[in-house]
């Protein structure tokens, strides 16, 4: 039976974007690729499907970066066509799946299709895939991006069309297109509703070391169902939309809502509702029903359209991945939304007719946020993604086409931690292991730790503290124990969230594991440190506020009660944090169980050693042999240094902090000043002398020094003077005095030291600082360096302050001399002032002392 096409003239009315629909046949008739740029709301997500399925007779397939998104769009494309869900139209999410044989187009989340390509690399059966709501430049969408690119060089037949509302098209089209030509660029633009913009910034910080503050939470509240009133009584058709960074605080401000403003219906919106309440959402309200006000989170952004709503009130707040680079970790970071984010919401007020909105922030804050997010490739942790690639055979995502490479750091990271795993090799390709963690769709750590916990703790226990961590869930009071003995006894969304997660993760665990005998969830910990066992963490510090522990990542970090009475925790989720509680560490941990130290060694045991530790500490060599757990420090106690530990400890002090190690003696110091002379403006055989030369050829000039700091003489003992000699060229320095002396003789007799400039000063002079009276009749003035180097004069007063600098003795007795005798004769009247100081004998003497 030949499936009926699809009506596009029927799916296409009323939509702006059918005015489109023939220009994207003509761009499909060129070239396998497309790129579509059309703003929300124009219905390209509803019609550029239908018109994809009706070219070929295989399924398209059409990611969304949200589940709901992808639901709403499947149920609204099933409606058009008038068709049962889950038949022509299906959608796949995690945890939920409606379609059938007979489906040709299927919603579903990036991951679901990237996980599917492990498994089917040619997506066999698949004609077109699209992807939605590129802009957002989530993790997942860009490297389903590569992976498709290097599909198509397989399957020239395979359609591959990018959509955004906002776009860098031509970036895009670069990328996806076959060869060295660019995929054609549809775009299609309406005309905007006025949008009305209007302030109403919180008297009371957004922000502090918990989250989002619960003043700012009633600030939006308050604006929300005010802004509300007076919208309805215009416009009683009209609803608010209200944009929060996460669903707690959707929750937070959707009860504080009802408390104001009864009258409205208040509904909420964000991933980890129901799907049935998320769809009645979606779909609008009936002319009998109150007014609505939906408090979501960015999902409402631009991937999913709420009827209705006229007037936005944004908190200007967002949620995004963050890798804390300082710390190895990530996690989710609340801060200030970027100005795209903004005027996308904005956006939503304006879909049909004019609209109004409110943004919870004055105009300066506005000006200064981001212009737009950095892509998630850039922010966010990439263990999951590393190991996705290597499954594909591309570690690090080598040879794929993708809109940015992945950042190296995080790459390194990411490596290192799957090899911990044993899920890649050296080369950075998967193991059996690897491939066995990469099919549970979950973190690889926490896929490990829900494998390996099974075993340990029995598999339903595993599965919940996996599902709990994966989620979106608050840990109250970071404790994860009281956090699933809560969920367990409760009946509302979360709690039936959280139960779903943990059904579909038994299904990944092994039949045979069932829990021990002892099992309860006091071993949550277990689990954790599994999957973390970096994380692991003893207390070091207690205050009335709670406690610091270090992690033994290096990390400190502070909890309150009740985990700040353990001794060792499993930490899953450390954020950085300012206040009280994270003085001392500027971290807070947001989850964790208490652990005992036999659990403790279970976890981490390729973290436990037990060696001796040589340190050059304050001038000499020290060790201790320490048993340690990654960094924390179990014991330690004083040994007897050996000269190999010795060198090792001296060898890593000079590296650290280069010749600083060594106290420089006047001696060590002038002779260093002289040959650094002598090589820069002789060069060979003179030798160099500059740090970076010294520290390679440490072993030519100071191997003795060395050998003597490895068995505990301490550093200011050794006068670096004699070993700079030992670098001195035979038989040329035999001549070093000559070209440059330490000291010079003056008319008077004297021998004055000359001060040679430092090393990093190659325009500096040699100096020397001598009394006026003693150079009296001094015509030429002397050179160095073979006659390089002219010798600069700090010509003193008998006080020994300086009167002249010259470099030219004869210009400054037939000048400037003049004027400094004026000066001086009646200030020193018991030294001599001659007239004439070409005839004057030179002394160091007064005039009672001269001759004659």
């Amino acid at each position: 039976m030949i499936s009926r096409a699809f009506d596009l003239s029927t799916i296409g009315e009323g939509l702006a974007f059918a005015a489109a629909v023939d220009d994207l046949r003509a761009a499909l008739a060129q070239s396998s690729s497309a790129v579509v740029s059309a703003p929300p709301g124009t219905g390209k997500t509803t019609l550029v499907p239908p018109l994809l399925a009706s070219r070929s007779s295989g399924r398209v397939i059409v990611t969304q970066p949200r589940r709901v998104a992808a639901r709403a769009a499947a149920r609204r494309l099933a409606q058009l066509d008038g068709s049962p869900l889950g038949t022509r139209v299906g959608f796949t999410v995690r945890g939920e799946r409606q379609v059938d044989a007979s489906t040709r187009i299927e919603f579903v989340t990036a991951g679901v299709l990237l996980r599917r390509m492990l498994d089917d690399p040619g997506l066999e059966g698949i004609d077109a895939v699209i992807i939605d709501e590129v802009h957002e430049r989530a993790l997942e969408t860009d490297l389903l991006i590569g992976l498709l690119g290097e599909a198509r060089q397989l399957r020239d037949d395979l359609v591959l069309v990018a959509m955004s509302a906002t776009i860098d098209a031509d970036r895009i089209a670069a990328v996806i297109g076959t060869g060295d030509s660019p995929a054609p660029v549809v775009s299609h633009t309406v005309p905007a509703h006025p949008l009305a913009e209007r302030w109403a910034p919180s008297a009371a910080p957004r922000l502090d070391e918990r989250g989002v503050t619960w003043s700012f939470l009633d600030h939006v509240a308050h604006t929300a169902a005010s802004a509300g009133r007076e919208l309805v009584s215009d416009l009683p058709s009209a609803d608010v939309l209200v944009f929060a960074p996460g669903a707690r605080e959707v929750s937070e401000i959707a009860r504080r809502i009802r408390q104001h403003a009864p009258d409205f219906d208040v509904r909420e919106l964000h991933g980890q509702i129901p799907a049935a309440e998320q769809d009645a959402v979606i779909r609008g309200r009936g002319k009998d029903q109150p007014p609505r006000i939906i408090v979501t989170t960015s999902l409402a952004e631009s991937s999913l359209t709420v009827p209705g709503v006229r007037l936005v009130v944004d908190s200007c707040l967002s949620r995004y991945p963050q890798r804390d680079a300082a710390r190895g970790m990530s996690g989710l970071v609340t801060t200030g939304s970027p100005r795209s984010s903004a005027i996308q919401r904005a956006g939503r007020a304006t879909r049909q007719s004019p609209g109004t909105v409110i943004r919870c922030i004055d105009e300066r804050t506005y000006a200064a946020a981001p212009a737009r997010p950095a892509p998630e490739i850039a922010t966010t942790d990439l263990t999951d993604a590393a190991l996705l690639l290597a499954c594909w055979g591309a570690p690090g995502g080598a040879g794929l086409r993708m809109i940015d490479p992945l950042p190296l750091d995080s790459l390194r990271e990411a490596h290192a931690v799957l090899r911990g795993l044993g899920a890649i090799d050296a080369d950075g390709r998967a193991t059996p292991e690897g491939r066995e963690l990469a099919r549970i769709p979950a973190d690889p750590r926490l896929a490990r730790a829900l494998r390996d916990g099974s075993a340990l703790v029995g598999a339903r226990l595993a599965a919940e503290v996996v599902a709990l961590l994966s989620g979106d869930i608050r840990v109250t009071e970071a404790d994860v124990a009281g956090a699933i003995v809560a969920l367990r006894g409760r009946r509302g969304p979360d709690a039936q969230r959280w139960a779903r997660e943990v059904d579909r993760l038994l299904r990944y665990t092994s039949s045979d594991a069932a829990a021990p005998r002892r099992a309860s969830v006091d071993d949550a910990g277990l689990v954790i440190a599994l999957a973390f066992p970096e994380r692991i963490a003893q207390r070091v510090q207690r205050s009335a506020d709670g406690a610091t522990f270090l992690l033994a990542s290096g990390t400190r970090a502070a909890v309150r009660a009740p985990l700040a009475d353990a001794e060792w925790l499993a930490v899953a989720d450390v954020a950085r944090a300012s206040g009280r509680l994270a003085a001392g560490s500027g971290a807070v941990i947001r989850a964790a169980a208490v652990i005992s130290e036999r659990q403790m060694e279970q976890a981490a045991g390729h973290l436990i050693t037990d060696r001796v530790e040589a340190e050059f500490l304050d001038g000499r060599v020290v060790a201790r042999r320490e048993r340690r757990v990654g960094a924390i420090v179990r014991s330690s106690v004083p040994v007897r240094v050996t000269a190999e530990e010795g060198h090792d400890a001296v060898r890593r002090a000079i590296q650290d902090r280069g010749l600083d190690v060594f106290t420089w003696s006047d001696a060590a110091d002038d002779l260093r000043r002289r040959l650094g002379l002598l090589h820069r403006e002789l060069g060979a055989p003179w030798p160099d002398v500059s740090d970076d030369a010294l520290l390679d050829g440490l072993d030519a000039w100071l191997g003795p020094e060395v050998d003597s700091l490895a068995t505990g003489t301490r550093a200011e003992r050794i006068d670096l003077a004699s070993p700079l000699r030992r670098i001195l060229p035979w038989p040329a320095a035999s001549d070093l005095d000559a070209l440059a002396p330490e000291r010079l003789e003056v008319p008077s007799g004297s021998r004055i030291r000359i001060a040679y400039p430092p090393l990093d000063d190659p325009m500096a002079h040699p100096v020397v600082a001598v009394k006026l009276q003693e150079c009296f009749g001094w015509a030429e003035t002397p050179r160095l360096a073979g006659g390089r180097v002219p010798v600069l004069f700090h010509l003193l007063s008998p006080a020994g302050r300086p009167l002249a600098v010259t470099g030219d003795l004869a210009s400054f007795w037939s000048g400037p001399y003049t004027q400094v005798r004026a000066e001086m004769r009646g200030r020193y009247p018991k030294h001599p002032w001659p007239e004439d100081p070409w005839q004057a004998p030179p002394t160091r003497h007064t005039t009672r002392r001269l001759p004659g």
